[in-house]
């Protein structure tokens, strides 16, 4: 498949988004002890994001704070994702990826400290927005990744890495009710710090060093985001579809709980913490997804992925008391979702190697823009038909993924 280059023009008169060619650096190959760390480095980082969820009574209770304002934490940690996501991706164009992951590692390891040792709910929020903010870090294994994979294989190791980062979502909460049951809430950050330090200390001492793909300045790199979604269209539709898919994603994630807790299921969290590892056992499937974009193209795992979705949301909107079903569809929906998102990857990484931070950045700035509004639109199906206003909200919002994916094939080459 081929794909465009970014830097052309729309008129001759003007260009619309100019990137200098990457500097020709000879880079190392990619062994698989080099995979296993940057998978690790993804999943432990994105992990910050989600240890506050499980834990908010016990904060609440521990400082004395109100659950509206204890509320705060988590919003303020996804802001700080959010907003990082976009005003850091030119670093990883702008500079040697190794030292922005090392940089970013050693200040996330003292913002996590800086948690566990709050003594009111405000310190800890801006902790929390700290966390946030330097969480991206996670965002810049995966680009690292993708340079230093061979492109006959980019698919099946950025779907590794993909991996590594998808069990730090689905697993972070279910190690963050774990352990702040049996130690407290507070070893739950003291014990990401260390976790993070390790990560940087290897990542110092293991990885090599990338030779900046760009020379512009942070501002106009920065700049140059907007212009990449106004210009390239393949790196639309693939924020358009993915974030459609984020929303059903988000939607099923953020009720579950809620959902076990009512007839006819009558669960508590813990049963809900372990839906975790129903999610987990698709993302595992995932790479598979990779191998495949690299054999067949990427169009194919993505068609295959929303009906996956589709069909998935379908079912629990026709069996929605069903253990069974919930749980064998949970398994569905995430491999479909997570296998998107590979194929997503592999089709903006291939469309210029000194604009991938940037690619990337519009690509999961998208995503969770859908899972913020899926979780929003969820509570208020759920309040208002149930279950099953959830499960019809993930059929809609997937087939809209798929319209997007199928739709403009008949007009365009990619």
């Amino acid at each position: 498949m081929r794909l465009p280059r970014i830097g052309w023009r729309r008129h001759s008169t003007r260009v619309t988004t100019a990137l200098p060619t990457p500097m020709n650096t000879a880079l190392p190959r990619l062994s698989p002890a080099l995979v296993v760390l940057f998978a690790a480095g993804a999943g432990l980082s994105v992990a910050s994001l989600y240890y506050n969820q499980p834990i908010l009574g016990a904060i609440a209770h521990d400082l004395g704070a109100s659950t509206r304002a204890v509320g705060y934490v988590p919003m303020a940690t996804q802001l700080g994702y959010a907003g990082g996501i976009l005003l850091s991706a030119p670093l990883g164009d702008r500079l040697d990826r190794r030292q922005v992951i090392v940089a970013k590692g050693t200040l996330l390891a003292l913002a996590l400290l800086l948690a566990g040792i709050s003594r009111s709910v405000e310190v800890l929020c801006v902790a929390s927005l700290a966390i946030g903010l330097l969480a991206t870090l996670a965002q810049d294994f995966v680009p690292a990744a993708a340079a230093l994979a061979p492109a006959a294989s980019r698919g099946k190791t950025v779907g590794s890495v993909m991996t590594g980062l998808l069990l730090g979502i689905l697993l972070s909460r279910l190690v963050s009710g774990t352990a702040a049951d049996r130690f407290g809430w507070r070893a739950v950050y003291f014990g990401a710090a260390g976790t993070i330090a390790l990560l940087t200390a290897f990542s110092f001492a293991r990885l090599p060093r990338f030779a900046p793909s760009s020379t512009e300045s942070y501002g106009m790199l920065l700049r140059s985001i907007a212009g990449l979604v106004r210009d390239v269209a393949p790196l639309r539709r693939a924020a358009l579809a993915q974030g459609l898919l984020s929303v059903a994603f988000s939607g099923f994630w953020s009720t579950l709980a809620l959902v076990l807790a009512e007839p006819p299921f009558r669960m508590g969290s813990a049963v809900a913490g372990a839906f975790g590892i129903a999610g987990a056992v698709g993302a595992l499937i995932a790479p598979v997804a990779g191998s495949m974009a690299d054999r067949r193209g990427p169009e194919l795992v993505l068609r295959v992925s929303a009906v996956l979705v589709v069909a998935s949301f379908g079912a629990m909107a026709v069996f929605p008391g069903s253990l069974a079903v919930l749980v064998i569809t949970t398994v569905l929906f995430d491999l479909g979702v997570q296998a998107s998102l590979i194929a997503h990857q592999t089709v903006v990484y291939g469309l210029d190697p000194a604009a991938r931070s940037r690619l990337n950045a519009v690509l999961v700035s998208s995503m969770f823009f859908g899972m913020s509004a899926g979780a929003m639109l969820a509570s208020r199906a759920l309040a208002r038909w149930g279950f099953v206003g959830v499960a019809v909200l993930g059929v809609v919002a997937a087939s809209l993924a798929l319209v997007v994916r199928l739709w403009p094939a008949r007009t365009s080459r990619y």
